[in-house]
């Protein structure tokens, strides 16, 4: 070979690899996208709510989805993600398990030159993420806080469940419920606090330890999500216990008729399937013409439900 042509060689080498670290060009108009959409776990009626809105949001746009169901296992969805980034997905719409766990898989799918979309639970720690579509957890937590201290301005013992160790929003709502009521804590005092995995069964078994362990009844039982707070109403009518104001967060359809009919005091509103669909169309409008989100991460405000505004919330229409 010659030297004119070892040279053109070198050229033409070091254009491809400029070519391949910048951002991967929009698909083309008669490309067929597929992407990966992956939740922590299809046990948890929040996380089958989110994915039946993100196939939904697709099919409206006209995308394949690759279903995940992380099965509430960090490594089962770090194995989802790289299996999709070996399929040559064009983007990835994703809830992580745990913030930490997951980072170094979406870490990986960046560098692949993948968008990635994370709803809900927001991985920081990653740069390049495309955007991150998500409710404000801390002021959700405010809102619960608030809400007790409107219902018992003369002050509330409180039973605090703390949702999955780990996972962004649980960290968030736990903080926004400190921020309100360590304000005033000589008259809100939290009696008993522990984490119940974001899990019913938990939530049952944890609120019968406390009530068992406290000298008497709280005012209040707050809970991270609606799984625990119907746990915990499960272990309060197994004391016959009443008064009891119990707040859950995510205003499933069973808790949203538990507001209904008195079971539930409140619930947090958080509209995960808005979240879902404007993760989906974020993540397609980049892939299909490079446009990207006005803000990279855009957070929706919760909003207390109660019996007197049932009405607003998102997914009503499956109360039964």
């Amino acid at each position: 070979m010659s030297k004119v042509a070892r040279s053109v060689l070198a050229a033409s080498a070091l254009a491809f690899a400029a070519m391949s670290s910048v951002p991967a060009p929009a698909a083309a108009a008669d490309e067929k996208i597929t992407i990966l959409a992956s939740v922590p776990g299809l046990t948890f009626p929040f996380f089958v709510h989110m994915m039946n809105a993100f196939k939904a949001e697709a099919e409206k746009q006209g995308v394949a989805v690759i279903e995940s169901d992380g099965q509430v296992s960090s490594p089962k969805q770090t194995a989802d993600v790289e299996a999709a980034i070996a399929q040559g997905v064009k983007g990835i719409v994703i809830s992580p398990n745990e913030v930490d766990a997951m980072a170094p898989a979406l870490q990986q799918a960046v560098e692949a030159g993948i968008p990635v979309v994370t709803v809900d639970r927001r991985v920081a720690q990653v740069e390049g993420i495309l955007a991150h579509i998500g409710a404000d957890n801390v002021k959700g937590g405010e809102a619960q806080g608030e809400l007790i201290m409107k219902l018992y301005p003369d002050g509330a013992t409180i039973i605090n469940l703390q949702g999955q160790s780990g996972a962004s929003p649980a960290i968030d709502r736990n903080k926004g419920l400190h921020n309100v009521l360590d304000k005033a804590a000589d008259k809100y005092k939290i009696v008993f606090e522990q984490t119940a995995g974001f899990d019913r069964a938990k939530g049952l078994s944890v609120t019968e330890a406390a009530l068992a362990a406290l000298p008497e009844p709280p005012k209040v039982i707050v809970a991270a999500n609606d799984d625990m707070a119907l746990g915990a109403l499960e272990a309060v009518k197994g004391r016959n216990l009443s008064g009891i104001a119990i707040i859950g967060f995510d205003a499933l359809p069973e808790a949203l008729a538990q507001v209904r009919d008195g079971g539930l005091t409140a619930t947090i509103e958080q509209f995960p399937g808005k979240q879902s669909a404007i993760g989906v169309d974020t993540l397609v409008a980049f892939i299909k013409d490079g446009t990207k989100p006005a803000e990279q991460v855009h957070l929706l405000t919760p909003v207390a439900i109660t019996k007197d505004n049932l009405n607003t919330a998102e997914r009503l229409g499956e109360v039964k």
